[in-house]
Protein backbone atom coordinates (compact mmCIF):
# COMPACT_ATOMS: atom_id res chain seq x y z
CA UNK A 1 0.00 0.00 0.00
CA UNK A 2 0.92 3.64 -0.43
CA UNK A 3 0.27 5.22 2.98
CA UNK A 4 0.50 8.95 3.71
CA UNK A 5 1.30 9.92 7.31
CA UNK A 6 0.59 13.58 8.08
CA UNK A 7 2.64 14.97 10.99
CA UNK A 8 2.04 18.45 12.36
CA UNK A 9 4.80 17.78 14.89
CA UNK A 10 7.89 15.96 13.67
CA UNK A 11 11.51 16.79 14.40
CA UNK A 12 13.41 16.21 17.62
CA UNK A 13 12.40 13.01 19.40
CA UNK A 14 11.58 14.97 22.56
CA UNK A 15 7.86 14.31 22.83
CA UNK A 16 5.51 11.34 22.72
CA UNK A 17 3.72 12.38 19.53
CA UNK A 18 6.94 12.56 17.52
CA UNK A 19 8.10 9.19 18.86
CA UNK A 20 4.73 7.62 18.05
CA UNK A 21 4.92 9.00 14.51
CA UNK A 22 8.44 7.69 13.87
CA UNK A 23 7.53 4.31 15.30
CA UNK A 24 4.52 4.01 13.01
CA UNK A 25 6.43 5.23 9.95
CA UNK A 26 9.34 2.84 10.53
CA UNK A 27 7.10 -0.14 11.22
CA UNK A 28 4.97 0.44 8.10
CA UNK A 29 8.11 0.68 5.99
CA UNK A 30 9.46 -2.51 7.54
CA UNK A 31 6.17 -4.23 6.61
CA UNK A 32 6.80 -3.37 2.96
CA UNK A 33 4.54 -0.36 2.48
CA UNK A 34 5.50 2.84 0.67
CA UNK A 35 5.19 5.55 3.32
CA UNK A 36 4.96 9.22 2.40
CA UNK A 37 5.50 11.57 5.32
CA UNK A 38 4.17 15.14 5.21
CA UNK A 39 5.86 17.34 7.80
CA UNK A 40 7.83 20.57 8.28
CA UNK A 41 11.14 19.16 9.51
CA UNK A 42 13.75 20.98 7.37
CA UNK A 43 16.37 18.32 8.12
CA UNK A 44 14.28 15.82 6.15
CA UNK A 45 14.18 17.95 3.01
CA UNK A 46 15.42 15.97 0.03
CA UNK A 47 14.99 12.58 1.70
CA UNK A 48 13.01 10.00 -0.22
CA UNK A 49 9.41 9.74 0.98
CA UNK A 50 9.35 13.07 2.83
CA UNK A 51 7.16 15.95 1.67
CA UNK A 52 8.21 19.14 3.40
CA UNK A 53 5.86 22.05 4.12
CA UNK A 54 6.57 25.32 5.90
CA UNK A 55 6.50 25.73 9.65
CA UNK A 56 3.58 27.50 11.26
CA UNK A 57 4.37 31.08 12.18
CA UNK A 58 2.11 31.98 15.06
CA UNK A 59 3.02 35.53 15.98
CA UNK A 60 3.43 36.07 19.71
CA UNK A 61 3.27 32.30 20.38
CA UNK A 62 6.14 31.43 18.04
CA UNK A 63 8.85 31.92 20.65
CA UNK A 64 6.88 30.05 23.30
CA UNK A 65 6.43 26.98 21.07
CA UNK A 66 10.10 27.00 20.11
CA UNK A 67 11.06 27.21 23.80
CA UNK A 68 8.99 24.06 24.32
CA UNK A 69 10.91 22.34 21.54
CA UNK A 70 7.82 22.06 19.36
CA UNK A 71 7.42 23.25 15.77
CA UNK A 72 4.00 23.05 14.12
CA UNK A 73 3.41 22.74 10.38
CA UNK A 74 1.47 24.87 7.92
CA UNK A 75 -0.33 23.13 5.02
CA UNK A 76 0.87 23.64 1.46
CA UNK A 77 -1.70 22.70 -1.17
CA UNK A 78 0.82 21.64 -3.78
CA UNK A 79 3.00 19.59 -1.39
CA UNK A 80 0.05 17.81 0.22
CA UNK A 81 -1.44 17.19 -3.22
CA UNK A 82 1.72 15.48 -4.45
CA UNK A 83 1.83 13.29 -1.36
CA UNK A 84 -1.79 12.22 -1.84
CA UNK A 85 -1.49 11.40 -5.56
CA UNK A 86 -2.02 7.65 -5.90
CA UNK A 87 -2.27 7.07 -2.14
CA UNK A 88 -4.21 4.09 -0.81
CA UNK A 89 -4.62 5.38 2.75
CA UNK A 90 -3.97 8.44 4.91
CA UNK A 91 -3.16 8.52 8.63
CA UNK A 92 -3.21 11.86 10.44
CA UNK A 93 -1.29 12.14 13.71
CA UNK A 94 -2.84 15.27 15.29
CA UNK A 95 -5.81 17.66 14.83
CA UNK A 96 -3.75 20.71 13.93
CA UNK A 97 -3.58 22.76 10.69
CA UNK A 98 -1.57 20.35 8.54
CA UNK A 99 -3.42 17.27 9.74
CA UNK A 100 -6.81 18.91 9.36
CA UNK A 101 -6.03 20.06 5.83
CA UNK A 102 -4.62 16.67 4.81
CA UNK A 103 -7.76 14.98 6.16
CA UNK A 104 -10.03 17.36 4.28
CA UNK A 105 -8.18 16.66 1.03
CA UNK A 106 -8.22 12.91 1.65
CA UNK A 107 -12.00 12.99 2.12
CA UNK A 108 -12.43 15.12 -1.02
CA UNK A 109 -10.40 12.61 -3.03
CA UNK A 110 -12.10 9.60 -1.49
CA UNK A 111 -8.90 8.24 0.12
CA UNK A 112 -9.52 6.08 3.22
CA UNK A 113 -8.67 8.05 6.35
CA UNK A 114 -7.52 7.10 9.85
CA UNK A 115 -6.19 9.34 12.61
CA UNK A 116 -4.46 9.05 15.96
CA UNK A 117 -5.48 10.71 19.21
CA UNK A 118 -2.30 11.86 20.95
CA UNK A 119 -3.26 15.22 22.49
CA UNK A 120 -5.41 15.74 25.56
CA UNK A 121 -7.15 19.10 25.77
CA UNK A 122 -5.05 19.89 28.83
CA UNK A 123 -1.83 19.38 26.85
CA UNK A 124 -2.99 22.36 24.80
CA UNK A 125 -4.67 24.56 27.42
CA UNK A 126 -1.82 24.15 29.94
CA UNK A 127 0.36 26.30 27.67
CA UNK A 128 -2.09 29.14 28.30
CA UNK A 129 -2.49 28.44 32.06
CA UNK A 130 -6.05 27.09 31.61
CA UNK A 131 -5.59 23.34 32.11
CA UNK A 132 -8.10 23.37 35.00
CA UNK A 133 -10.67 25.55 33.20
CA UNK A 134 -13.26 22.98 32.12
CA UNK A 135 -15.04 25.16 29.51
CA UNK A 136 -11.72 25.70 27.70
CA UNK A 137 -10.95 21.98 27.68
CA UNK A 138 -14.45 21.14 26.46
CA UNK A 139 -14.12 23.72 23.67
CA UNK A 140 -10.80 22.19 22.58
CA UNK A 141 -12.31 18.70 22.33
CA UNK A 142 -15.25 20.00 20.31
CA UNK A 143 -12.91 21.80 17.92
CA UNK A 144 -10.79 18.65 17.53
CA UNK A 145 -13.93 16.69 16.70
CA UNK A 146 -15.30 19.22 14.23
CA UNK A 147 -12.01 19.83 12.43
CA UNK A 148 -10.85 16.21 12.19
CA UNK A 149 -12.26 13.25 14.04
CA UNK A 150 -15.86 13.34 12.77
CA UNK A 151 -14.43 12.81 9.26
CA UNK A 152 -12.26 9.82 10.14
CA UNK A 153 -13.08 6.19 9.30
CA UNK A 154 -11.18 4.78 12.30
CA UNK A 155 -9.58 6.65 15.21
CA UNK A 156 -6.57 5.19 17.03
CA UNK A 157 -6.61 5.72 20.81
CA UNK A 158 -3.56 4.65 22.85
CA UNK A 159 -5.76 3.86 25.88
CA UNK A 160 -9.40 3.12 26.71
CA UNK A 161 -9.18 6.06 29.11
CA UNK A 162 -8.68 8.69 26.42
CA UNK A 163 -11.21 7.03 24.12
CA UNK A 164 -13.87 7.36 26.81
CA UNK A 165 -12.91 10.97 27.58
CA UNK A 166 -12.96 12.13 23.97
CA UNK A 167 -16.14 10.33 22.98
CA UNK A 168 -17.85 11.85 26.04
CA UNK A 169 -16.76 15.43 25.39
CA UNK A 170 -15.96 15.49 21.66
CA UNK A 171 -18.31 13.11 19.88
CA UNK A 172 -18.81 9.53 18.71
CA UNK A 173 -16.05 7.80 16.72
CA UNK A 174 -15.20 4.40 15.34
CA UNK A 175 -12.37 3.95 17.81
CA UNK A 176 -9.66 1.32 18.09
CA UNK A 177 -7.58 1.09 21.30
CA UNK A 178 -3.95 0.16 20.59
CA UNK A 179 -0.98 0.93 22.83
CA UNK A 180 1.92 2.82 21.28
CA UNK A 181 4.00 -0.11 22.49
CA UNK A 182 7.20 -0.77 24.40
CA UNK A 183 10.35 -1.85 22.59
CA UNK A 184 11.64 -5.37 23.18
CA UNK A 185 14.98 -3.95 24.37
CA UNK A 186 13.30 -2.74 27.59
CA UNK A 187 13.82 -5.80 29.79
CA UNK A 188 15.06 -6.49 33.34
CA UNK A 189 18.82 -6.84 33.68
CA UNK A 190 21.85 -6.13 35.79
CA UNK A 191 22.23 -2.47 36.70
CA UNK A 192 26.00 -2.54 37.03
CA UNK A 193 25.59 -0.08 39.87
CA UNK A 194 27.81 -0.23 42.93
CA UNK A 195 26.28 -0.05 46.41
CA UNK A 196 26.86 3.60 47.25
CA UNK A 197 24.23 3.88 49.97
CA UNK A 198 21.97 6.04 47.83
CA UNK A 199 18.37 5.46 46.82
CA UNK A 200 17.81 6.54 43.23
CA UNK A 201 14.32 7.60 42.22
CA UNK A 202 13.68 8.03 38.52
CA UNK A 203 11.10 9.98 36.53
CA UNK A 204 11.19 10.07 32.74
CA UNK A 205 9.30 12.82 30.93
CA UNK A 206 9.39 16.30 29.48
CA UNK A 207 9.98 19.13 31.91
CA UNK A 208 6.49 20.62 31.50
CA UNK A 209 3.74 21.70 33.90
CA UNK A 210 1.38 18.76 33.48
CA UNK A 211 4.15 16.31 34.47
CA UNK A 212 4.15 17.71 38.04
CA UNK A 213 7.86 17.22 38.78
CA UNK A 214 7.56 19.59 41.73
CA UNK A 215 5.36 17.10 43.61
CA UNK A 216 8.18 14.56 43.54
CA UNK A 217 10.76 17.15 44.61
CA UNK A 218 8.59 18.18 47.57
CA UNK A 219 7.96 14.52 48.48
CA UNK A 220 11.68 13.84 48.80
CA UNK A 221 11.95 16.73 51.28
CA UNK A 222 9.30 14.99 53.40
CA UNK A 223 10.80 11.50 53.13
CA UNK A 224 12.63 10.02 56.11
CA UNK A 225 15.25 8.96 53.56
CA UNK A 226 15.72 12.47 52.18
CA UNK A 227 19.45 12.44 52.97
CA UNK A 228 19.94 9.30 50.86
CA UNK A 229 17.64 9.95 47.88
CA UNK A 230 19.01 11.15 44.58
CA UNK A 231 16.38 12.14 42.02
CA UNK A 232 17.02 11.43 38.35
CA UNK A 233 14.86 13.39 35.91
CA UNK A 234 15.47 11.79 32.52
CA UNK A 235 14.27 14.25 29.91
CA UNK A 236 14.39 17.87 28.86
CA UNK A 237 12.05 20.79 28.47
CA UNK A 238 11.22 24.43 29.21
CA UNK A 239 11.02 24.07 33.01
CA UNK A 240 14.57 22.80 33.46
CA UNK A 241 15.86 25.93 35.22
CA UNK A 242 12.80 26.25 37.46
CA UNK A 243 13.03 22.63 38.54
CA UNK A 244 16.75 22.93 39.25
CA UNK A 245 16.06 25.96 41.42
CA UNK A 246 13.21 24.23 43.26
CA UNK A 247 15.37 21.20 44.04
CA UNK A 248 18.57 23.09 44.89
CA UNK A 249 18.22 22.52 48.65
CA UNK A 250 17.91 18.73 48.46
CA UNK A 251 20.79 16.97 50.25
CA UNK A 252 21.79 14.99 47.12
CA UNK A 253 21.92 17.00 43.92
CA UNK A 254 19.33 15.74 41.40
CA UNK A 255 20.32 14.69 37.89
CA UNK A 256 18.65 16.58 35.03
CA UNK A 257 19.60 15.02 31.72
CA UNK A 258 18.28 13.60 28.47
CA UNK A 259 19.46 10.01 27.97
CA UNK A 260 19.73 8.12 24.71
CA UNK A 261 17.70 4.93 24.42
CA UNK A 262 20.43 2.43 25.32
CA UNK A 263 21.74 4.54 28.18
CA UNK A 264 18.20 5.06 29.48
CA UNK A 265 17.71 1.32 29.88
CA UNK A 266 20.75 1.20 32.17
CA UNK A 267 19.44 4.18 34.14
CA UNK A 268 16.07 2.47 34.64
CA UNK A 269 17.69 -0.77 35.79
CA UNK A 270 19.77 1.15 38.34
CA UNK A 271 16.75 2.92 39.86
CA UNK A 272 15.32 1.88 43.23
CA UNK A 273 11.88 3.29 42.35
CA UNK A 274 10.16 4.88 39.38
CA UNK A 275 7.77 7.72 40.27
CA UNK A 276 5.23 9.11 37.81
CA UNK A 277 3.56 12.20 39.34
CA UNK A 278 2.03 13.51 36.08
CA UNK A 279 -1.47 14.91 36.44
CA UNK A 280 -2.33 14.69 32.72
CA UNK A 281 -1.30 11.72 30.59
CA UNK A 282 -2.78 9.74 27.70
CA UNK A 283 -0.60 6.66 28.09
CA UNK A 284 2.90 7.36 29.50
CA UNK A 285 5.08 5.01 27.48
CA UNK A 286 7.95 6.16 29.71
CA UNK A 287 6.24 4.49 32.68
CA UNK A 288 5.64 1.31 30.66
CA UNK A 289 9.30 1.25 29.61
CA UNK A 290 10.31 1.52 33.25
CA UNK A 291 8.10 -1.32 34.46
CA UNK A 292 9.17 -3.46 31.49
CA UNK A 293 12.67 -3.20 32.95
CA UNK A 294 11.33 -4.33 36.30
CA UNK A 295 11.13 -0.93 37.98
CA UNK A 296 8.44 -0.63 40.66
CA UNK A 297 6.31 2.47 39.99
CA UNK A 298 4.53 4.90 42.28
CA UNK A 299 1.90 6.68 40.19
CA UNK A 300 -0.41 9.65 40.66
CA UNK A 301 -4.07 8.63 40.93
CA UNK A 302 -5.13 11.65 38.85
CA UNK A 303 -8.50 11.20 37.14
CA UNK A 304 -7.01 12.93 34.09
CA UNK A 305 -4.24 10.38 33.65
CA UNK A 306 -4.39 6.92 32.09
CA UNK A 307 -1.18 5.96 33.89
CA UNK A 308 -3.04 5.18 37.12
CA UNK A 309 -4.41 2.04 35.47
CA UNK A 310 -0.87 0.60 35.45
CA UNK A 311 -0.97 0.28 39.25
CA UNK A 312 -1.20 -3.34 40.41
CA UNK A 313 -2.50 -2.27 43.83
CA UNK A 314 -2.98 0.79 46.05
CA UNK A 315 0.67 0.82 47.16
CA UNK A 316 1.60 1.76 43.62
CA UNK A 317 -0.65 4.84 43.79
CA UNK A 318 -0.51 8.14 45.67
CA UNK A 319 -3.00 10.99 45.91
CA UNK A 320 -2.62 13.33 42.97
CA UNK A 321 -0.67 16.47 43.82
CA UNK A 322 -0.13 15.36 47.44
CA UNK A 323 3.58 15.28 48.19
CA UNK A 324 3.01 13.87 51.69
CA UNK A 325 1.07 10.94 50.23
CA UNK A 326 3.88 10.32 47.75
CA UNK A 327 6.52 10.53 50.49
CA UNK A 328 4.70 7.87 52.51
CA UNK A 329 4.63 5.52 49.50
CA UNK A 330 8.32 6.11 48.78
CA UNK A 331 9.22 5.36 52.39
CA UNK A 332 7.06 2.20 52.42
CA UNK A 333 8.76 0.72 49.36
CA UNK A 334 12.24 1.60 50.62
CA UNK A 335 11.32 0.01 53.96
CA UNK A 336 10.19 -3.23 52.25
CA UNK A 337 12.89 -4.38 49.79
CA UNK A 338 11.56 -7.95 49.60
CA UNK A 339 8.09 -6.73 48.66
CA UNK A 340 9.69 -4.45 46.10
CA UNK A 341 11.61 -7.35 44.56
CA UNK A 342 8.44 -9.42 44.28
CA UNK A 343 6.50 -6.54 42.72
CA UNK A 344 9.36 -5.92 40.27
CA UNK A 345 8.96 -9.43 38.88
CA UNK A 346 5.19 -8.99 38.60
CA UNK A 347 5.57 -5.74 36.67
CA UNK A 348 8.11 -7.17 34.24
CA UNK A 349 5.55 -9.84 33.31
CA UNK A 350 2.67 -7.34 33.14
CA UNK A 351 4.53 -5.26 30.53
CA UNK A 352 4.50 -8.10 27.99
CA UNK A 353 1.02 -7.12 26.82
CA UNK A 354 2.44 -3.85 25.51
CA UNK A 355 4.92 -5.52 23.13
CA UNK A 356 5.93 -2.98 20.49
CA UNK A 357 5.94 -5.29 17.47
CA UNK A 358 2.47 -6.63 18.30
CA UNK A 359 1.11 -3.10 18.75
CA UNK A 360 2.57 -1.90 15.45
CA UNK A 361 1.09 -4.94 13.70
CA UNK A 362 -2.31 -3.92 15.07
CA UNK A 363 -1.76 -0.39 13.72
CA UNK A 364 -1.00 -1.77 10.25
CA UNK A 365 -4.10 -3.99 10.41
CA UNK A 366 -6.23 -1.02 11.47
CA UNK A 367 -5.13 1.04 8.46
CA UNK A 368 -5.61 -1.88 6.04
CA UNK A 369 -9.02 -2.83 7.44
CA UNK A 370 -10.21 0.78 7.31
CA UNK A 371 -9.07 1.03 3.69
CA UNK A 372 -10.87 -2.20 2.78
CA UNK A 373 -14.07 -1.08 4.52
CA UNK A 374 -13.92 2.33 2.83
CA UNK A 375 -13.51 0.67 -0.58
CA UNK A 376 -16.56 -1.52 0.00
CA UNK A 377 -18.65 1.49 1.04
CA UNK A 378 -17.62 3.52 -2.01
Amino acid sequence: MVIVVSCDVLGQKNNGTTLAAYNLIDSLKAAGHEVRVVCSDPERRGEDGFYIVKRLRVGIFKGYLEKNGVALSWPDRAVVGRALDGADAVHVMTPFPLGNYTAREAVRRGIPLTAGFHCQAENFTSHFFMKNFKPANLAVYRIFYKKLYRKVGTVHYPTEFIKDVFEKYGGPTNGRVISNGVGSEFTPGESGREDDGEFRILFTGRYSREKSHEVLIDAVRKSKYRDRIRLVFAGDGPLRDKLKKRSADLPLKPVFRFFGREELIGVIRSADLYVHPAEIEIEAISCLEAIACGAVPVISDSERSATRYFALDEMNLFRNGDSASLASRIDWWLDHPEEKKKRSEEYAGYAHEFNFDACMKKMEEMIKENAAASTRVS
